[in-house]
């Protein structure tokens, strides 16, 4: 995966801090399948649990412009349909509760 942002640090801070077990960064999960190269920010393979942190969703990021947007449609339809467990976050949802974003990871792992 390329450089983390600032958002997806925090995420990771946060798994550690609140004892999640280690999270696989940048997995490729539909090269196969589907023939894309779409990667999860974080996932736990084994449980088919993943994570996307939606960074600039009041500062017109990417994931809130069109394109931007309709690709990530795709992407999570597709991590769907392959039997995955996707949880969203954005920087306001891990800065203001982490404890409750980590907790819903916790649920979908099992753990």
């Amino acid at each position: 995966m390329s450089k983390r942002s600032s958002l997806e640090r925090t995420f990771q801070f946060y798994c550690r801090a609140l004892k999640l077990p280690d999270p696989v960064t940048g997995l490729r999960f539909a090269k196969e399948a589907m023939g894309r190269k779409w990667e999860f920010d974080f996932a736990w393979p084994e449980h088919k649990v993943a994570v996307e942190c939606e960074g600039g969703t009041w500062s017109g990021g990417r994931h809130t412009r069109g394109a931007g947007y309709a690709g990530d449609c795709e992407k999570y339809n597709a991590a769907s349909l392959l039997g995955w467990t996707l949880i969203r976050t954005t920087t306001d949802m891990l800065n203001s509760n982490p404890q409750a974003v980590i907790g819903q990871v916790k649920q979908a792992l099992g753990v």
